[in-house]
């Protein structure tokens, strides 16, 4: 799965183990190991967390 913000693609994969959220930060762990995404605004990392638990 593939998720686009301001031109950056972040790909998690299938299953996610874990979600940590701390304002602006998600760390999402799957089977690759635990990834870092920072967003400029909460509205941001809000949409990003609809799209994973959609998926």
């Amino acid at each position: 799965m593939s998720y686009t913000h301001n031109g950056t693609v972040y790909s998690v994969k299938s299953p996610v183990t874990s979600i940590s959220v701390n304002k602006h930060n998600v760390v999402v762990t799957d089977q690759n190991g635990a990834k870092l995404i920072e967003f400029t605004n909460r509205n941001d990392s809000k949409c990003f967390l609809a799209w994973i638990y959609q998926v």
